[in-house]
């Protein structure tokens, strides 16, 4: 089938490379011209798994790019729009992109085509761009409007596209049902994961389809990622109570998640939720909510979590290490979780830019975001480092703060060298306590009491500081504020 992806952003580029793995033809819209013209150059600009893999081998094939919107329009069966929609200043979506695109859209109706979106977006939008079409020139019987929410987690999102838990249609008539079906069927009747190319991955996986109406379909998008922020807010909560009570939410986490009930996927502590979907949608789902007479409070408690979950981290810092004016700190993650480099409501950056405020000195690393973090802070608010180690050398502490698998693999005897100060803390839980203990480092995570470092008495001299040995674990206890 013929394929237009609207929006070249992290879900519309992941969706025409799986739509050209699953065989069809597809040509991929935007109007930013230079990352028009890397992908034409055989570039990829964004950090995702098996994408350059995938790219690579549709590129001038099944897969192809343009700035044309109209003539992408006119060549496809099937237009999918997967063009941002921020958050506006009242909370809620910003939907002129995707106005911008229905109305482009209406001027190149040829004959009859079905539009689909996939960004994520309120309940009424499809509705929306109905309306909108219809108001810029189009007959409403050309055309079909239907929603297929994306459930892609960066960094595995090809992984999530290929293998999906289900489809989701939300359609209105038979020609959206047929066409979407069609071509989602490598998928639903197994056909792709039999092909000797396919990417590796269960062979005998199965994904449920699922249509509903469109307004169903709108709806369920917003409200799985309500309730994804939601278990992540209340594990925070979680971890609050037992640093408090002496508890540790690791153990916490293994008791309640075996119950098959709950399950432990999203109940991982740390510094809180971020990225391009759980904040806007959360904060969008809210307002939808409030528009048609409802106090959706609980999804108002589950953002106030997620906001104080930043701060309690910086107090945790401030504790360590009793003053922060001053002090050298190492920063390990800068995107909103490992595995991509997005940075976009990255709650390290956030962290960082109220360190920096306090005074002080920040020295970063992170495998693949320096660059978009470049971008998102301000000229000289931090500096950038060449590796792990590098960023730790001369710190008075480390912060990690995102889960990248090289950081729960560092040399931590090489981190405990490096630094000034015998201090870890883990933002991410990334690292096993009685590890780092091994090494020397006091420990601070994130729902368990701090610990003292095993600091043998040959080495307690180095990290003496004028006549106070801060190196001594007594001293360290004090210090921290526990």
């Amino acid at each position: 089938m013929n394929i237009a992806v609207i929006g070249a952003g992290y879900v519309g580029l992941v969706s025409a490379a799986c739509f050209a793995e699953l065989g069809h033809e597809v040509i991929t819209v935007d109007m930013d011209k230079e990352k028009i013209a890397r992908l034409r150059a055989g570039g990829v600009p964004i950090h995702e798994d098996l994408l350059p893999e995938l790219l690579r081998r549709h590129h001038g094939k099944g897969l192809h790019f343009s700035t044309d919107i109209q003539a992408a329009f006119q060549f496809c069966d099937v237009a999918f729009i997967c063009v941002g929609t921020p958050p506006s200043p009242n909370g809620d979506a910003d939907l002129s992109f995707v106005e911008g695109v229905a109305q482009e859209l209406a001027l190149a109706l040829d004959d009859h085509k079905i539009i689909v979106e996939k960004s994520t977006v309120p309940v009424g939008t499809c509705e929306a761009v109905s309306r909108t079409m219809v108001l810029h020139g189009a007959r409403r019987e050309d055309f079909s409007i239907a929603s297929n929410p994306e459930f892609l987690r960066e960094g595995t999102a090809v992984h999530d596209f290929l293998f999906p838990d289900r489809i989701l249609l939300g359609v209105a008539d038979e020609a959206s049902r047929r066409a979407l079906t069609a071509i989602y069927a490598p998928i639903l009747d197994g056909s792709y994961y039999r092909r000797a190319s396919s990417l590796a991955g269960p062979t005998n996986h199965v994904a449920k389809l699922i249509v509903t109406g469109v307004k169903s379909a709108e709806l369920i998008k917003h409200a799985s990622n309500a309730f994804l922020a939601m278990k992540i807010s209340f594990i925070n909560a979680v971890a609050n109570v037992c640093e408090g009570v002496g508890a540790d939410v690791r153990e916490v986490v293994q008791g309640v998640g075996t119950d098959s009930r709950i399950g432990t996927q999203f109940l991982t502590p740390g510094i809180g939720y971020g990225g391009s979907c759980f904040p806007k949608d959360v904060l969008a789902f809210r307002s939808v909510a409030k528009s048609v007479g409802y106090d959706f409070a609980l999804l108002t408690e589950v953002m106030k979590v997620n906001n104080e979950q930043k701060l309690r981290f910086v107090e945790k810092i401030r504790k360590a290490l009793w003053t922060l004016r001053g002090k050298k700190l190492a920063v390990l993650g800068l995107a909103f979780k490992g595995g991509t480099d997005d940075v976009r409501e990255s709650p390290a950056l956030e962290i960082v830019q109220l360190l920096k405020a306090e005074g002080a000195s920040i020295r970063a690393y992170d495998p693949a975001a320096m660059e978009r973090a470049r971008g998102a802070l301000i000229d000289g608010t931090i500096s950038f480092a060449a590796d792990a180690y590098d960023a730790c050398a001369g710190a008075d502490a480390v912060l990690v703060l995102a889960e990248w698998e090289e950081f729960a693999a560092l040399d931590l005897n090489r981190i405990r060298a490096l630094l000034k100060l015998p201090i870890l803390i883990d933002g991410k839980n990334v690292l096993q306590p009685s590890e780092v203990r091994k090494a020397g480092l006091h420990y601070y995570g994130v729902g368990s009491e701090a610990e003292a470092p095993l600091i043998d008495s040959g080495s307690r001299q180095r990290f003496a500081v004028g006549n106070s040995d801060l190196s001594h674990p007594a001293t360290l206890v004090s210090a921290s504020g526990d």
